[in-house]
């Protein structure tokens, strides 16, 4: 005979799939999911649970969220189990704001080693900018490869660039790529070591909205010289700020991006 249970009779696994299914929607729906009973509420603390929430993009999170103690306790939590994309901003800050070196490095490993694919993009370009180390490149190689075939680059750049210069402008500290210091080692390769002069060349145009602007290095056949365009785009970012170059419109609270 069928009979029907109480919710409190459920199966803790059936109550941590129904807080996952809250959790990967948003964190108010999370909050409001804990408060509804005791067993909501010791679900939500899991830390299954918290790896999988929803976090905003930075120009949407609620400052009062990161004043508030409970809020701060909050993510401290997330990132201590290592949610991955708390993870990735912490490292982009321990890398270029704080520029501790001895934690940043590990932290963005972990997020890239976990699928993340704004990590991958931010350790590319990393790995792109040691300089005399050839399993770096070619490691920053394969990465860009992945990254470009699917896409994901202009959303990856977009991440990062809203991590740094949307929370702390002032504070970022990218650092210096050198003219001489590419991807592409070719002799025979026409556009070798010219990427910087196209690049200043395309953040003026779009600086002008010119259509010169659209479409940066894509016409470029040699896919190092294209890894090249875009580490010259990362270590930018700084400068960027504040202003539009590059097919980006800055707005009070997003950033959107137009071209890749």
């Amino acid at each position: 005979m069928e009979r029907l249970c109480n919710a409190s009779e459920l199966p803790r696994d059936v109550w941590v799939a129904i807080a996952i299914k809250v959790a990967t929607t948003s964190i108010e729906d999370l909050c409001r999911f804990r408060m509804t009973c005791c067993i909501a509420r010791d679900v939500g603390d899991d830390d299954t649970v918290l790896m999988m929430v929803a976090i905003p993009p930075p120009n949407d999170v609620n400052w009062v969220w990161i004043r508030d103690p409970i809020g701060r306790r909050f993510f401290e939590r997330c990132i201590e189990i290592g949610h991955l994309e708390l993870l990735f901003r912490e490292a982009l800050r321990e890398l270029y704001i704080r520029r501790n070196h001895a934690v940043r490095w590990e932290m963005l490993q972990n997020a890239a080693r976990n699928v993340l694919d704004a990590a991958k993009y931010a350790l590319s370009m990393e790995l792109l900018l040691r300089r005399d180390d050839r399993d770096a490149k070619k490691e920053c190689l394969e990465l860009f490869r992945t990254l470009e075939a699917g896409n994901l680059l202009p959303a990856c750049y977009s991440s990062c660039f809203a991590v740094l210069t949307i929370s702390w402008p002032d504070e970022v500290q990218m650092p210096d790529k050198g003219e001489e210091h590419t991807v592409c080692e070719s002799t025979r390769c026409l556009t070798r070591g010219h990427m910087g002069l196209l690049y200043d060349y395309c953040r003026r145009a779009a600086e002008r909205g010119s259509i010169h602007g659209v479409g940066g290095a894509n016409h470029i056949r040699c896919i190092r010289c294209r890894a090249d365009y875009e580490g010259e785009r990362f270590v930018d970012i700084a400068r960027m700020n504040g202003t539009q170059p590059m097919g980006y419109h800055r707005t009070r609270h997003r950033v959107t991006i137009y071209t890749p």
